[in-house]
């Protein structure tokens, strides 16, 4: 069911809400947080929709506030829609459409629509705020706060910039699709011949970020020199190659040969197939929201690890000068 309140406030919505809840039987006692989706127009639908399925997991409610501060020729106007029922997977759908100056202030369209005493995650699909998202004014409302590198005009320099402003509680879905490697390469380490990895290779897409994160990781976690980068898209389209682990033995090799297949090869061992799809959107918006507690690994790899990584590409490049 959809609801449309044209050219209306947040007192006349948040009566709308309680309304519908009275009337329709929808409740918001099983909601465990409140979702603040921050984007222009034109481009809601998908994330929507991917917060509807994550909803499935996480019942919430969503405030999809869609606005555009540079459009300031346009009437001052707040147009809204509820969704409940089929059109909003478990949770609660407010979609907030602001013209003009109405648009201005954020955090005054989403405040009186909170769950009461519930988490508030801030996720931004698409450009983030120009400051830091903690700073911001939804940021600092919200215990967690999502980007993703992957819909920034540059992503690698995204990526790169991601310790500067980092505040516990943020984090970005480009870590996210790095889960299921994580995971392989860590299961590859617990078993035979237990050596020492001496070095690393990683290679990656331009267009994914995901590639510059994981060799941070890898360079933090195993403390050896890690090699990475950008492959050209005549070469390899989307998403991360492959990783390299060097070890006396032999090497090991986790790749790609096609986007959602790998390819895991080590010594003596028979190459193993391994279904390895690129993740969703939805799934990565579901784990993110599994814990609201701040991701201090994640943290740690963008600043520390980012450190070490660049300090040694430095490094090589002032020896081939």
């Amino acid at each position: 069911m959809i609801i449309d309140l044209p050219d209306t406030n947040v007192s006349k919505i948040a009566k709308a809400l309680v309304s519908v809840r009275e009337e329709g039987g929808a409740v918001a006692l099983g909601r465990v947080l409140t979702l603040i989706i921050l984007l222009r127009h034109g481009a809601e639908e998908e994330v929507i929709e991917a917060a509807n399925d994550a909803s499935r997991e996480h019942p919430m409610r969503v405030i999809a506030l869609i606005s555009d501060p540079q459009a300031t020729d346009a009437e001052p106007r707040l147009d809204a829609e509820i969704r409940v029922g089929g059109d909003a997977g478990a949770s609660e759908v407010v979609v907030l459409r602001a013209y003009g100056a109405a648009g201005n202030n954020s955090e005054s369209l989403v405040t009186g629509l909170l769950l009461p005493d519930a988490p508030v995650v801030a996720w931004w699909p698409g450009e983030p705020p120009a400051k830091r998202p903690s700073r911001s004014s939804v940021g600092k409302i919200a215990q967690r706060r999502i980007t993703d590198a992957a819909t920034q005009p540059d992503p690698a320099a995204w990526v790169a910039g991601l310790g500067s402003h980092y505040a516990p509680g943020d984090t970005d879905l480009a870590w996210t699709r790095l889960t299921r490697w994580r995971e392989q390469l860590a299961a590859v380490l617990d078993q035979p011949p237990y050596e020492p990895v001496t070095a690393v290779e990683v290679r990656g897409a331009g267009d994914s970020p995901s590639t510059a994160l994981l060799a941070a990781w890898l360079r933090l976690t195993l403390d050896v020199p890690v090699g990475w980068e950008y492959l050209p898209a005549d070469e390899w389209a989307h998403g991360i190659k492959s990783v390299r682990l060097v070890r006396a033995s032999g090497d090991t090799l986790l790749e790609r040969p096609e986007p959602a297949q790998a390819v895991l090869t080590q010594p003596g061992q028979p190459s193993h197939e391994l279904a390895f799809p690129r993740r969703t959107l939805r799934e990565c918006l579901a784990e993110e929201l599994r814990s609201l507690d701040p991701d201090l690994l994640y943290g740690r790899v963008i600043t520390e690890g980012w450190a070490l990584l660049r300090g040694a590409d430095e490094e090589d490049e002032r020896k081939d000068a």
